[in-house]
């Protein structure tokens, strides 16, 4: 594992740790700098490279460069000479900039992206919180605590060895429902526990998400985002998509009462209130992690819970609500771009009671977060600023080449930081880990 900062206070109990994992053979789009960081007023040298043998190169290609992913400040036509092409942009502002080249081919147009970011520890957040911010979520939590938890328990045989596995219902808000899993070892009294919450769309959970972390020696809880049944035909579920949940990210968003967000960050908190109250958990450690949508509950699960005993986000969404405000993109939920024919003001003001930014501020325990310096779906400008919200011990590892998903192992250094890293520390009662080993060190000082 190496390791790189782009800040100069590595040393401070709140410092910015960032993991770097490496450049995948098949990028076509990357900066001089194979982990993307620079300090602003730096000048970016770009290469772009026509990787692909199977078929010739075309005769030029479309380039723009977008400040914070989102204002173009430069665009153009170039010509490749022996398959490849140099360009040069500043970012001078703390900021990221994305590099996304275009050509024709049989008549569609193929698109690829680079990314970089300048002084990543010094990107703001777009506008200000609400003023109201913290009395209206403890307000929402004091709602939802009239609402008896009732958990309810159907223990299932799932071909797991060593496990013992359950169903999990809830009340919960206004009326509605959680509905969850829940495993732990079949042999021990009292267990760490950790919280999964779950990526953007409409579908069942798999019931190796809690098993294997069972296995590893976990009390593991997955909760549904949506008030549905975890373990319906996938009929059921792409029917919700394309009825009542089509678009259930923007549902309400109008109103912090009616967002669809309310019920679902709701959630997260009394699945945190369900497992401290469970007799098998060992009363000091409950995790949660999340990827996406998941990584964006996790984010407020922190900031809400102040049980929680470390989060782990990778390519949280959730950022930047109102980043269009200063010029940058806005990634999932999407809410400017899919507001049509609603009161803009009113959205961008709901805005501000969801975003992670501002329940980065309140989050007390060491998080992992990882951000892919390519993604479109979860712009990394956002989560830098969130990132630079919080307070206490926060390790950030930067995923150069990947966009959203993890292509050609992109994210594959958060993955071993946070399983080889983090977890097993964890589970052992242990701090966060925050030390660089010795090779690491001597690399970060060649920097």
């Amino acid at each position: 594992m190496r390791f790189l900062s782009f800040s100069k206070c590595c040393l401070a109990a709140a410092a910015l740790l960032v993991t770097v994992g490496a450049w995948a053979e098949s990028v076509m789009v990357r900066p001089d700098r194979d982990r993307g960081g620079y300090r602003a007023g730096d000048t970016v040298k770009w290469t772009v490279t026509w990787a692909d043998e199977a078929s010739g190169a075309p005769a030029a290609l479309d380039y723009v460069f977008k400040l914070g992913g989102e204002t173009e400040v430069e665009s153009g036509t170039v010509v490749l000479v022996d398959g490849q092409v140099q360009l040069e942009s500043v970012i001078a502002e703390p900021n990221t900039m994305l590099l996304e080249v275009s050509w024709e081919h049989e008549g569609e147009t193929h698109k690829e992206q680079g990314g970089a970011v300048a002084s990543p520890d010094e990107i703001k957040v777009a506008v200000d919180e609400p003023a109201d911010f913290d009395a209206w979520w403890a307000s929402k939590i004091a709602e939802l605590a009239t609402v008896p938890m009732k958990p309810e328990l159907a223990a299932m045989e799932v071909g797991s060895e060593g496990v013992d596995y359950a169903q999990v219902t809830m009340d919960h808000f206004r009326g509605s429902r959680i509905y969850g899993q829940v495993a732990r070892p079949s042999v021990g009294e009292k267990f760490p526990a950790i919280l999964r919450v779950q990526w953007a769309g409409v579908y069942g959970l798999q019931t190796e998400w809690v098993t294997e972390r069972a296995q590893a020696g976990w009390l593991a809880l997955n909760i549904m985002p949506h008030d549905l049944p975890i373990d319906e035909p996938e009929t059921f579920y792409q029917e919700q998509t394309e009825g009542p949940l089509k678009h259930y990210f923007t549902q309400g968003n109008e109103d912090r009462e009616t967002s669809y967000f309310l019920r679902m960050y709701l959630s997260c908190y009394r699945a945190v209130e369900y497992l401290k109250s469970r007799p098998d958990w060992d009363g000091r450690t409950i995790v949660v992690t999340g990827t996406s949508q998941g990584g964006q509950q996790t984010f407020v699960t922190a900031g809400l819970h102040p049980d929680i005993t470390a989060a782990l986000a990778l390519v949280p969404a959730g950022a930047d609500f109102n980043g269009a405000a200063v010029g940058r993109s806005v990634g999932f939920p999407y809410w400017p771009g899919m507001s049509e024919g609603k009161d803009a003001a009113a959205v961008a003001k709901t805005g501000g009671y969801f975003d992670i930014v501002n329940f980065a501020r309140r989050i007390e325990c060491p998080m992992l977060v990882g951000v892919g310096l390519r993604d479109l779906s979860c712009p990394p400008a956002g989560i830098f600023a969130a990132m630079n919200q919080l307070k206490f011990y926060r390790e950030l590892v930067v995923l150069p080449t990947s966009g959203h998903q993890n292509v050609n192992g992109s994210q594959d250094a958060f993955t071993a930081r946070m399983e080889q890293g983090w977890l097993p520390a964890l589970k052992m009662g242990l701090p966060a880990p925050s030390g660089l080993d010795r090779n690491a060190a001597h690399a970060l000082k060649r920097e």
